[in-house]
């Protein structure tokens, strides 16, 4: 019986690796990442350590676009959203949270957890958030501490109008600016230093192309001289700064993903910021050109270059759809809370290219005829080549 279990589970195992990861994250390595973290550990205090951590700031603060540090967490993009907040948030004064989907919602959920007060600035699933309804938001909390947004809202392919909510939050508050930029770097221009970001935050498994396990937050001057009152030890971002400044980290890290981040990041400056953002607006471009050429209708009313959320045709299970895309070879996500069932999500960040974008859509359009929805196989493929082809 036990070795039934043991072979099945194996043989699923195998399927899930065969299948193309083209949901929002984690996103397939590239090969030189893989090779990276499969060599031999070094001890993370010695100085072959510290110099691979001051490269891996260097491509950091070149991806961020910004002169400030950079810190290096071990954990998820979420963690990184929790040390921000501790951080800079305060026990005595409201926190100002840009609502809007799942990953908005997590910084309130943060925010009351540490018993800080939170100020939800509502937003429709699906819509981007109002820059004008913000400002008045905050001229109503005046003592508002910090603010909250998530630049783009994996959980509905929402890109929020990121630009102009900095600017309202710069132009009519002396609140500190958190922003969640966990699919928004290196999928868009997103400059730290030009928006006035106080804290941006990114996660390993998103653009970098590594897997999950790190996280990293930028920091401005502004909000080093604002530190706030909440507990705090092992997201202590003071602390990690003064040791990240010699090359170390507070705590022993996740070495051989830091390997792979190194691997990454010259990948990254390989191409280059321009070509970057480039291609990710043409992988969505040819996404979106495709879901609609097969007569499905996107969730968000703006979507993000990130991953593009379609609603699931009427009389189908979306579980049961993104399971099909599943057994035919593709890991198309679904959607989240409330959302379940009603939408797929189709990632098309990081290490994603035209391949990927064509490998979801054909793998959708069978899943879709297999469940009895009509189909003119090639119709969604063919629009997202024309789409490739006129970029």
């Amino acid at each position: 019986m036990g070795q039934r279990i043991f072979t099945s589970a194996r043989c699923e195992f195998m399927s899930a690796q065969k299948a193309a990861l083209v949901a929002p994250g984690p996103v397939p390595l590239p090969e030189a990442v893989r090779l990276a973290m499969a060599g031999q550990l070094i001890h993370h205090r010695t100085p072959a350590f510290e110099a691979i951590m001051r490269e891996v700031g260097q491509g950091l603060g070149w991806l961020y676009q910004t002169q400030q540090d950079v810190l290096v967490l071990t954990g998820s993009g979420s963690t990184g959203m929790e040390a921000a907040l501790v951080n800079f948030a305060r026990s005595d004064a409201p926190v100002v949270c840009v609502g809007g989907g799942k990953f908005a919602l997590r910084w309130a959920e943060v925010a009351r957890a540490y018993g800080v007060e939170v100020v939800l600035l509502e937003v429709p699933w699906g819509q981007a958030a109002s820059p004008e309804a913000l400002g008045e938001l905050l001229e109503a909390h005046p003592n508002t501490a910090a603010v909250t947004i998530t630049a783009n809202e994996t959980s509905t392919g929402v890109h929020h109008p990121i630009e102009a909510l900095c600017a309202v939050v710069r132009e009519r508050s002396e609140a500190l600016l958190l922003v969640d930029g966990i699919t928004a770097v290196g999928v868009q221009d997103l400059g730290m230093d030009a928006l006035g970001i106080d804290a941006l935050v990114t996660g390993s498994q998103k653009v970098y192309a590594v897997p999950p396990g790190l996280a990293f937050v930028g920091v401005s001057e502004r909000a080093w001289s604002r530190l706030g009152d909440l507990p705090r030890y092992g997201l202590d971002l003071a602390r990690e700064r003064a040791r990240q400044c010699d090359g170390q980290t507070a705590f022993s890290p996740a070495i051989s993903l830091i390997f792979g981040l190194q691997a990454a990041l010259r990948l990254l400056r390989e191409e280059g910021l321009e070509a970057l953002w480039g291609r990710h607006a043409r992988c969505a471009q040819a996404t979106r050109a495709g879901v609609a050429a097969l007569g499905l209708e996107l969730f968000s009313a703006a979507p993000c270059n990130a991953v593009t959320a379609v609603r699931v045709p009427d009389g189908l299970d979306g579980v049961a759809l993104a399971t099909r895309c599943l057994e035919l070879g593709a890991v198309i996500a679904g959607g989240q809370s409330h959302l379940k069932g009603k939408i797929l999500r189709i990632g098309h960040l990081g290490s994603h290219r035209r391949a990927d974008v064509i490998h979801a859509l054909s793998t959708l359009e069978l899943a879709l005829e297999s469940m009895g929805h009509p189909v003119a196989f090639g119709k969604g493929v063919g629009a997202a080549l024309a789409r490739f082809s006129a970029s």
